[in-house]
């Protein structure tokens, strides 16, 4: 098996390539592991700034065709045509791969560098995949190594610990045409992981006055939950701005949910300035309301723009990407390799506990089987050793070599009472 990885992110891409791109990006995965023999798993991880497929494919010369299905797939829902999806996925395959998530999981590879969002969207992933059935063992393993990566670069060089994200930068930037943050004024729109970010992070500055709105009608149970108050089911958003100093918009509804028609109108005759900071891909927000009188707006490509470069500590996050990386692709060949090196074990071995299981009780030497096994596996022990070896490091000569060796252990003669032992 091999696992592959088709990365589309915002180094690279127009955040408007990556929202079509992801359009019905949950079937994605549920699609291609059914219509396809060689795609056996795949987990989707698609946020603000990414979107990229994990696959499971049975074998290395598979990967093209699962590459062109997944562009198939993509393609079917984004409106591009299959070679345009292809153009904007790049494929990684082995340590490549398994570094790349690593990183994405630690925070290196984000809009915003060391932001600790991503570490629970790549966990997610993982648990959308299992919900729908689309998970194998192997892809459980590199989720789950990715996520003790993510909490190793942490431990260790301290990135992310500041609270570097995409919301604290889009706040940093909304800060200087706001009144002081325990005066705010803010609606904020969405119930999910992103806007439970933003909550937090607003009240860690101060802001305590947040109503939130859900256009899916969860705002009562969010707000409640963490003691702000929610706009009531039903009531119409733009009205509720009329005196707001902030809106900070995560939904990810499909199409935007403040539009400039409607908000235009409820801010005739008002001089009150209106930040808007949209998160979502998707533009919760009509990019029409920048032009509005006494309206700003924040989005994800000023975010991108304003980002704060890498510090000391990112090298030394590669550093532990990179470890974790080789060491997890070394664990997975020894895995992988390991079938053929019991067999070839099994052929002494079990032979061996064959010839003694077939000796009469009256001829059987407990003391002399014992020291026979000893030495068996004490002859098998140092091809062992190296077919391991050679399998972590990938070294298919050296492995080759090992089991010629193992091959040519003979299978000892079953010691006798009656016998001296060999």
């Amino acid at each position: 098996m091999v696992l592959l990885s088709l990365v589309a992110s915002h180094h690279d891409l127009d955040l408007g390539v990556l929202e079509r791109l992801q359009h019905d990006v949950h079937a994605v995965g549920r699609e291609l592991v059914a219509a396809t023999g060689y795609v056996t798993g795949a987990v989707v991880l698609a946020t603000c700034n990414r979107f990229e497929l994990y696959l499971d494919v049975d074998d290395i010369e598979h990967a093209p065709l699962a590459t062109a299905a997944a562009a198939q797939t993509v393609a079917a829902r984004s409106g591009y045509t299959t070679t345009q999806v292809v153009t904007h996925l790049q494929a990684l395959t082995g340590t490549e791969a398994s570094r790349h998530l690593f990183a994405v999981a630690s925070g290196l590879d984000s809009m915003v560098v060391g932001e600790r969002e991503i570490a629970g969207q790549v966990r997610r992933a993982l648990t959308g995949a299992r919900r729908d059935g689309t998970t194998t063992s192997g892809l459980e393993a590199l989720f789950q190594a990715a996520s003790r990566t993510s909490r190793a670069v942490e431990a260790r060089t301290g990135l992310g610990a500041a609270g570097r994200s995409v919301v604290g930068v889009a706040l940093d930037l909304a800060e200087p045409g706001l009144p002081a943050w325990p005066e705010v004024r803010c609606v904020l729109i969405g119930t999910g992981s992103y806007a439970g970010a933003s909550l937090a992070a607003l009240k860690a500055r101060g802001c305590s006055d947040v109503r939130v709105y859900s256009p899916s009608g969860r705002a009562g149970q969010f707000a409640a939950a963490r003691g702000v108050r929610a706009v009531p089911a039903g009531a119409d958003l733009h009205a509720e701005l009329a005196d707001i100093d902030l809106v900070v918009a995560c939904s990810g509804a499909s199409g935007a949910v403040l539009e400039v028609d409607a908000l235009a109108a409820v801010r005739t005759g008002t001089c009150c300035p209106l930040t808007v900071i949209d998160l979502a891909l998707t533009h919760d927000v009509d990019p029409g309301v920048r032009d509005l009188p006494g309206v700003r707006l924040v989005g994800l490509q000023t975010v991108a723009e304003h980002a704060p470069a890498e510090h000391a500590a990112v090298q030394d996050a590669h550093q532990v990407v990179a470890a974790a990386a080789e060491e997890f692709e070394g664990d997975r060949r020894v895995r992988e390799w390991d079938a053929v090196l019991v067999a070839a074990r099994t052929r002494v071995l079990g032979a061996l506990e064959t010839l003694l299981s077939r000796l009469p009780e009256d001829q059987r030497d407990e003391a002399a089987e014992r020291a026979l096994r000893r030495r068996t596996r004490s002859r098998l022990h140092g091809p062992t050793v190296r077919a391991r070896e050679a399998a972590r490091a990938g070294d298919a000569i050296a492995y080759a070599v090992a089991l010629a060796e193992l091959s040519q252990v003979p299978v000892p003669e079953a010691p006798r009472r009656d016998a001296p032992a060999v």
